[in-house]
C-alpha cells in the first residue's frame, strides 16, 4: 500500500469528521434560532401590559395617600397630647 493512499484515506475521514461536525453546528444554530422566536413570542404575552401597569401604579398612590393621611393624624394626636 503506498504512503499517499493512506494520506488521502486519512484526510477523506478527517473532512467527513469536520463535516458532520459542522452539520451538527449548523442544526443546532437553526434549532437555536427557532427557540429565541418561539421565545420572543411567548415573553411579549407574559409581561405586564403599560396600561395595566399604568393602573396599579394609580391604585398604588392612592392607597399609599390613605396610609400618609393616617399616619399624619397620628402625629398630628401625638403633638398635641401634653407630656405629664
Amino acid at each position: 500500500m503506498d504512503w499517499q493512499i493512506i494520506i488521502n484515506i486519512a484526510a477523506g475521514g478527517l473532512v467527513g469528521i469536520g463535516g458532520w461536525f459542522a452539520r451538527q453546528l449548523w442544526d443546532a444554530v437553526k434549532e437555536l434560532k427557532r427557540d429565541i422566536s418561539k421565545l420572543e413570542l411567548h415573553i411579549s404575552e407574559k409581561y405586564v401590559k403599560k396600561s395595566d401597569l399604568d393602573f396599579f401604579k394609580n391604585d398604588m398612590d392612592k392607597r399609599f395617600d390613605k396610609i400618609e393621611l393616617m399616619i399624619n393624624k397620628l402625629m398630628d394626636k401625638l403633638d398635641s397630647k401634653a407630656d405629664k
